[in-house]
């Protein structure tokens, strides 16, 4: 399990120090660093961020400014020089509160913190989250929509692709997608729907999940961009 993360920090040399922080560490995944919330907000537009590590005093936009404009909230880790923001900072329920300058030790505490409650989260989510059930091998199987990467057209068969395996079933792209969010998954193509909540990054030809590129037509494009602008 890998954490998503961003960086939000306007002095060079400690978003430099959390990034080698966030780069040795590996249950976690750097998405971006910035130093400032603008730059920040637009890439949470277009990925799926778990963990933000966010300074307070930054010009032009806050930390705390920048919390309160975010529609989905992921975990955040205030990483700041001063101590006494720490009673608002409670406001916003973050997972840690880590005064610089930032140690290793403190880093890891505030780290397995993060991980902690995701995985918390997540087995919620598993045993109470959206599902639906596939026929497979003469199986009926129950899949959580959140495990799913995507939906692929084999033939006269869909392949649905989750984070565990992927199974054969006998239907077609159209019926399926109608039993799926809309909200979360985007037909790109003829021949795949998409989680967007799986994307890692995209272009105008291919989105990208892990280490697979999945190909987007030209027409379905802004149907995809609609759906992250939302997010």
């Amino acid at each position: 399990m890998k954490l998503n993360c961003l960086v939000i920090e306007d002095s060079a040399v400690q978003r430099m120090i959390v990034v080698k922080l966030v780069n040795n560490n590996p249950q976690l995944l750097l998405v971006g660093d910035f130093s400032n919330a603008i730059e920040a907000r637009n890439c949470l537009n277009i990925h799926s961020i778990d963990l933000i590590f966010l300074d307070i005093e930054m010009p032009v936009i806050n930390g705390f400014s920048f919390l309160e404009g975010l529609k989905t909230k992921p975990q955040i880790i205030f990483v700041t020089a001063k101590a006494e923001h720490a009673l608002r900072a409670f406001d916003y329920a973050p997972t840690d509160y880590i005064k610089k300058p930032v140690t290793l030790n403190r880093f890891e505490i505030a780290v397995h913190r993060a991980l902690h409650l995701h995985q918390l989260e997540h087995e919620t989510k598993e045993e109470t989250g959206e599902h639906i059930y596939i026929k497979s091998n003469l199986k009926k199987i129950k899949i959580f929509t959140s495990k799913i990467k995507w939906i692929e057209a084999f033939g006269d068969y869909v392949k649905v692709v989750t984070d565990e395996s992927s199974n054969l079933v006998l239907s077609t792209m159209k019926s399926f997608e109608t039993n799926l969010n809309p909200t979360q998954f985007v037909r790109v193509h003829k021949s795949f729907i998409i989680n967007t909540d799986k994307i890692e990054r995209y272009n105008s030809k291919f989105a990208e999940i892990g280490t697979s590129k999945i190909p987007l037509s030209r027409n379905k494009k802004d149907a995809l961009v609609k759906v992250l602008a939302k997010a």
